[in-house]
C-alpha cells in the first residue's frame, strides 16, 4: 500500500491548504494526475502541494477554485500561505501593507518588492541564498496582490536614479523591470517618481523608509536592516519621516519627467543594442 502523508491542518497555512486540496479533490473523485490534467499542471505538482512540499501560486489557486467550484476558497487561502512563507520578521510588515490605505516608499538602491518583476525578485532573493528560491519568490510576488483588492492602496514611490543604474540580473532583467515601472503610467493608484543624481544633497540620505497610513489607526514608519525590520508608530518619527518624504517628492522629477528618465535609461543603458 502506498504511504499517504496525512497533514495536520492546524500546523500551518500551507498544511491547511494541502489538507483541503486533497480532501476536496478526493471528494470530486479525481486522482492527482486527473486533477493536474484539469488544471494544466502535473499530477506531481498537485501531490507536492497536497503534502506541503511545494507552495501554491495565486494562478494555481484560481484554477483549483474554478475546477472544484470552491467559491474562491483557495484564492483566499493562498494569501495566508504566501504571507506565512515570508521571513518571520517581515510578516508583520506584509500585514501592515495589506491594511494600509496609503503607502509612501523611498528606495535608494533597488526597486522595492511591491513593484518587482519575477526575474528581478529572483535575482535579489538569490544573491546569497538559492534555497527554496521559487517559493520565496512566489511569496514576495504574492504581496503585490494588495493592488488587486476592491479598494487598493494609493502607492507612491520615490526611487533614486541609482536604482535604475544598478544592474541587477543583467540587462535583459533590468529592461523588463524598467518596462514594468513604465507600465504604471496613467495609473493614479501607483505613482513612481525618480530622484535624480542632480538633486545632490537630499532629505533621504539617512536611508530608505516606508510610511504606511491607515483608516482609524496611527501611521507607521518602517525601516529595514539586515534580516531585521523596524516598524514604529512613534509620533516624532512619523512626523520627521513625513516631512522628509515631502521634501523628497519636491526634489524628485515629476511623474512625466520620471517616466522619461526611466525610458531613457532603459533604452540607452539596457536597450537591445547592448544585449549582445
Amino acid at each position: 500500500m502506498t504511504h499517504v502523508n496525512v497533514l495536520d491542518p492546524g500546523a500551518s497555512p500551507l498544511d491547511y491548504y494541502g489538507f483541503e486540496l486533497r480532501r476536496l479533490r478526493e471528494a470530486a473523485g479525481l486522482t492527482q494526475q486527473q486533477m493536474g490534467d484539469v488544471l494544466n499542471y502535473t499530477g506531481s505538482l498537485v501531490g507536492q502541494i497536497e503534502t506541503a512540499r511545494k507552495v501554491p501560486t495565486p494562478e494555481f489557486s484560481e484554477r483549483v477554485d474554478a475546477a472544484l467550484g470552491t467559491g474562491g476558497l483557495f484564492s483566499r487561502l493562498v494569501v495566508l500561505v504566501l504571507r506565512s512563507q515570508l521571513p518571520c520578521w517581515f510578516q508583520q510588515v506584509a500585514e501592515l501593507q495589506s491594511r494600509a490605505v496609503e503607502i509612501y516608499a523611498f528606495e535608494t538602491h533597488m526597486v522595492p518588492g511591491l513593484l518587482q518583476t519575477r526575474e528581478y525578485a529572483r535575482v535579489v532573493l538569490g544573491a546569497l541564498d538559492q534555497a527554496d528560491l521559487d517559493d520565496r519568490t512566489a511569496a514576495r510576488l504574492g504581496r503585490q496582490r494588495i493592488f488587486q483588492k476592491d479598494q487598493p492602496p494609493s502607492y507612491w514611490l520615490v526611487l533614486s536614479e541609482g536604482a535604475l543604474c544598478q544592474e541587477i540580473g543583467g540587462r535583459a532583467v533590468m529592461q523588463e523591470q524598467l518596462a514594468h515601472l513604465l507600465s504604471f503610467e496613467g495609473n493614479p493608484r501607483i505613482n513612481v517618481q525618480v530622484l535624480p543624481f542632480s538633486a545632490g544633497v537630499h532629505a533621504g540620505l539617512q536611508g530608505a523608509f516606508d510610511l504606511y497610513r491607515f483608516v482609524g489607526d496611527a501611521p507607521i514608519v518602517y525601516t529595514e536592516g539586515y534580516n531585521t525590520g523596524h516598524p514604529t508608530a512613534n509620533p516624532d518619527t512619523v512626523q520627521d519621516c513625513s516631512l522628509r518624504y515631502d521634501h523628497l517628492q519636491a526634489a524628485a522629477l515629476s511623474l512625466r519627467g520620471s517616466a522619461a528618465l526611466i525610458r531613457r535609461v532603459m533604452e540607452d543603458r539596457y536597450g537591445e543594442q547592448h544585449l549582445a
